[in-house]
């Protein structure tokens, strides 16, 4: 693996956004969690706010840019559940009261983890929020987000984009390094292809260095996954029909330069490969254990693919 590009701690990525790091570098968070302030007033919105374990180091270097700014924070943007993202939100509300700066008080927002549940806290944390909804704007001086629901790598995830500067906080979907895991692959594909459809002028990653070409990155993303999905058909194909592989197995086929701590999560990207060829009729499984499904198999599974495709389409 090539080192990571290193990243200053605080640093100002346009005329309304300063990126923030989240002092929790890592395996699975590279140079640690990006949060943006965002706007140019003395009121901003805040995307993401790091993890709980760094916390205390973390809201130091936001407490210092937000005293030099002479401001504060009126909305918490969160992409998503996980704790590198949202477990730092209460040290942020606490700190936000001991600033010069007052004003009412600040309103963290997030999707729930399913658009028709209402659920707005979360058990771990105890972080309480506010539900967004697709589309919605948020909006402080100097900056208008638009809230784009892109699930995929987790049920709840949202995309942010400053529309002022077209520039697109992409939270995990799209990191600034590496690739990013991801609970369904189907949805995550087509939040993607989503992605693409905004056209972003830059995007601003949950981890990692600034994306400067969207279009060429998240395309890589969606060809680096259908590349994948071939290489682990292909293995499956190379195995006679009385054998069966675990996802372990196809990591060590595919996963050879890769080093082995990290095989455990490949392993979980591999698994989520083959629920979606599952579904396709195009693999079957069972107590872990993977084999392609013969040609006449995957005709016949395809052809009650389609049949339960029309079936929904004509109830629409």
């Amino acid at each position: 693996m090539k080192p990571l590009t290193d990243l200053p701690l605080i640093s100002r990525l346009s005329s309304s956004v300063i990126r923030i790091l989240g002092c929790n570098r890592g395996p699975m968070t590279l140079q640690g969690t990006n949060t943006y302030l965002v706007g140019t007033g003395t009121r901003r919105i805040l995307v993401d706010a790091g993890e709980e374990k760094t916390a205390n180091e973390y809201i130091k270097l936001l407490q210092e840019v937000l005293k030099k700014e002479n401001a504060t924070i009126e909305h918490l943007l969160i992409t998503h559940y996980h704790l590198d993202h949202l477990g730092g939100v209460n040290y942020v509300l606490n700190m936000l009261k001991t600033l010069d700066v007052g004003g009412s008080s600040s309103t963290v927002w997030k999707l729930p983890r399913a658009l028709e549940d209402a659920e707005t806290t979360d058990p771990e944390t105890k972080v309480q929020w506010q539900a967004l909804k697709d589309k919605q704007i948020v909006e402080v001086e100097g900056a208008k987000i638009c809230v784009e629901y892109t699930p995929g790598h987790t049920s709840d995830h949202a995309c942010f984009m400053l529309e002022n500067e077209e520039i697109l906080f992409s939270g995990d979907c799209v990191l600034g390094e590496g690739t990013a895991i991801f609970e369904d692959l189907h949805t995550y594909l087509t939040s993607l292809k989503k992605m693409l459809a905004m056209k972003p002028k830059m995007i601003f990653p949950g981890h990692g260095p600034v994306i400067k070409e969207p279009e060429i990155i998240i395309n890589q993303y969606i060809n680096h996954r259908l590349k994948r999905e071939n290489e682990i058909l292909d293995v499956l194909q190379r195995n006679t029909k009385d054998i069966t592989l675990s996802e372990m197995d196809i990591v060590k086929h595919l996963y050879t330069d890769t080093s082995q701590h990290l095989w455990q999560v490949a392993a979980y990207g591999v698994w989520r490969h083959l629920e979606k060829l599952s579904k396709e009729g195009r693999v079957k499984g069972e107590k872990g254990k993977w084999q392609k499904r013969p040609v006449s198999d995957t005709l016949q599974q395809g052809e009650r693919h389609l049949d339960a495709q029309e079936t929904f389409d004509g109830d629409k």
